[in-house]
């Protein structure tokens, strides 16, 4: 599995030989061996050209996976009696990463009191190497095939209208009567439709949608939504204190929005430093509760 995946991040045989310091013919025959056991063509391969084929791709997600937990167990073991030091640089999003976030980071911080955080809010997954970024927390899919991502969880997301928008107007029973009402988006996620499942039967609509206002900030779309600007498909957790006093309602509570995965991510490496591990160990062990509480899950 480590020739099968540097074999794809290096492009060829040729490459991956010359990085693991042995012959073409030992790469080769490394993949067949793979092809054989799991009774799967992984690489489409021509003299000019070399593909992962469908069954690849999915062996590559887990082969990385299968291969980051080996290579955190190598390194607990080899450093089973190291405590986590040092700084840890985590990248994680604007909105969550001020408020939810803090709980399991001070939580992780008063464990080890010899590691230090830089905590950075951005929205982008960052370039890992070049910033020189430990780990990172992304909402959303991750399409980036150069790092590990594990799951944390799934943040519910609601549509809600403020009462003004709906101006006395009895609230829609189903997503059809959505149509007729002006949108917002939030761009990173949905831009011309919304998708809305019945929580009951399974029934699916795809609404499209024309956005007012389309933007990349959730609380921008939030608060454009209490006052009245239109209705918003976003994440759960950020309307505590708006659905309580009534500045926006849940509409079609029956009928679930999209999720969203929230992942911790990291670039691959041979062996990950304590303060990393024992990081990754605290989010996994806390994020359920923390994101049960407030409502995002």
């Amino acid at each position: 599995m480590q020739t099968f995946v540097r074999i794809v991040e290096a492009g060829s045989l040729s490459a991956a030989a010359a990085q693991l310091g042995t012959t073409q013919p030992t790469i080769s025959r490394r993949l067949q061996a793979l092809e054989r056991e799991l009774g799967l063509r992984l690489i489409q391969r021509t003299t000019h050209a070399m593909q992962l084929t469908e069954d690849g791709e999915r062996c590559l997600v887990r082969a990385r996976e299968l291969l980051a937990h080996w290579n955190a167990l190598a390194s607990e073991v080899h450093g089973a009696q190291l405590a986590p030091e040092g700084t840890l640089r985590v990248v994680a999003p604007h909105a969550i990463g001020q408020q939810q976030l803090i709980a399991p980071l001070v939580d992780f911080l008063q464990r080890y009191p010899r590691v230090s955080v830089e905590w950075l809010l951005h929205d982008r997954t960052p370039d890992f190497i070049a910033e020189n970024i430990d780990c990172a927390i992304h909402v959303g899919e991750v399409s980036e095939p150069s790092v590990i991502a594990i799951k944390l969880a799934d943040i519910r997301c609601i549509v809600v209208a403020s009462p003004a928008l709906l101006n006395g107007a009895a609230p829609p029973t189903h997503p059809d009567e959505l149509a007729a009402l002006p949108w917002l988006a939030q761009r990173t996620f949905y831009r011309s439709e919304v998708t809305l499942t019945h929580a009951a039967s399974g029934e699916t609509v795809r609404l499209p949608i024309q956005p007012r206002l389309s933007t990349d900030n959730l609380y921008a779309v939030r608060n454009a939504a209490s006052m009245g600007l239109g209705v918003c498909a976003i994440s759960a957790w950020a309307l505590q204190e708006e659905l309580a006093d009534g500045r926006l309602l849940h509409l079609l509570p029956q009928w679930r929005a999209h999720t969203l995965p929230l992942y911790l991510v990291y670039p691959h490496a041979r062996h990950y430093p304590a303060r990393l591990r024992s990081f990754i160990d605290c989010m996994r062990e806390a994020m359920p509760a923390i994101l049960s509480e407030a409502g995002l899950i």
